[in-house]
């Protein structure tokens, strides 16, 4: 009986870190897009470079994502923008539940990133049909897909899960 009030205790804890890790992911990663399409214009512009150094080099790169991760399951009808927004919002919930039993403050901290990363793309897909996407990293002429601060946010969130499952050491035996 005594348990409840420390479990509570322990999962208010994780959600005061990993809730205010997601709203900055979100609040970045959304007015990060604002910038992009309005401040910099970059649908008209396409691409802006911003720093090269020998073959390295950053771009912003204006790319409409109407896939999921690296382009998959690419769709340009509004049924499969919802399916995939009504995906990774199901997938956010599921995450927002985990958030609240996590077992560590890396966990925590994870699951908040990845949490705010797939809500940032999933208003994309509600407001435009497609996830914007500019962040254009390149090296001797190879170039990784283009990105945003969402999905950023998802793939350190996502390692850093990993790293946990492989190398954290568990503390016994319940």
């Amino acid at each position: 009986m005594a348990m409840a009030p420390v479990a509570a205790t322990l999962a208010m804890g994780r959600l005061k870190l990993g809730l205010p890790i997601a709203l900055g992911i979100l609040l970045a990663d959304q007015a990060s897009k604002w910038w992009m399409l309005v401040g910099l214009n970059l649908p008209q512009v396409r691409n802006i470079p911003l720093f090269s150094a020998g073959p390295l080099g950053l771009d912003l790169t204006m790319v409409w994502n109407r896939g999921v991760t690296f382009g998959l399951l690419w769709g340009d009808s509004f049924g499969v923008q919802l399916v995939l927004a009504c995906a990774a919002a199901g997938i956010a919930l599921f995450l927002l539940r985990w958030l609240a039993r996590a077992e560590t403050a890396w966990v925590a901290a994870a699951l908040g990133a990845v949490i705010g990363g797939a809500i940032g793309n999933v208003i994309d897909r509600l407001r435009f049909g497609a996830v914007v996407d500019f962040v254009d990293v390149h090296l001797a002429g190879w170039h990784w897909y283009v990105f945003n601060l969402a999905d950023a946010g998802i793939v350190w969130g996502v390692g850093v899960l990993v790293a946990d499952a492989l190398f954290r050491r568990d503390a016994g035996p319940k």
